[in-house]
């Protein structure tokens, strides 16, 4: 498993935590995919579509034999497993993945975008993905991530919900 890859994940429908740890488990249990790294969980305001329940969010960190666009299948795998219905952009789900970085390469298809083309304005991403890894960088952008949090005027809308004690998280993966 020689690629890195980061991703985002969130819930704002239902037991949000139960969903959150479902998607490490099933990740986790994914052959080519092993989670390295679980930040803690926040829970945030929404973003776009702000009329809705507030968003449990987190990131975590992977290696994995998969291509990019076979991540992006077992990504979407999930959510759909796990019942993630797409009814309006930036709307309720119960869960959401995305894929913030793989490798240090950037991604152009129709259906991937990588680095997360909207990754560097949203402090719900930002935050957890700092924690885990607070040296990651985003491929040509030439600053630190956390200088782009400084600028970014919705930090507050980011409060810890549920810190992570011991190395790597490994208690999202238990239970």
């Amino acid at each position: 498993m020689n690629n890195i890859a980061y991703l985002s994940l969130g819930s704002n429908i239902g037991n949000r935590e139960k969903w959150l740890k479902e998607a490490i488990r099933k990740l986790n249990g994914t052959k080519g995919i092993r989670v390295e790294t679980v930040s803690s969980i926040y829970e945030t305001d929404p973003v776009g579509f702000i009329d809705q329940d507030p968003f449990l969010n987190m990131a975590v960190k992977l290696s994995t034999s998969l291509s990019p666009y076979e991540l992006l299948k077992q990504c979407l795998k999930i959510e759909e497993e796990l019942g993630r219905v797409r009814e309006m952009k930036w709307g309720p789900r119960k869960i959401d993945l995305d894929i913030l970085l793989y490798n240090k390469e950037n991604i152009e298809l129709e259906d991937l975008r990588i680095p997360h083309p909207r990754m560097t304005e949203r402090a719900f991403v930002i935050v957890p993905l700092l924690e885990i890894d607070e040296k990651v960088s985003v491929p040509d952008l030439h600053v630190s991530l956390a200088s782009v949090l400084n600028d970014i005027p919705d930090k507050e809308g980011v409060r810890l919900w549920k810190q992570i004690n011991g190395e790597g998280g490994s208690a999202l993966l238990e239970n």
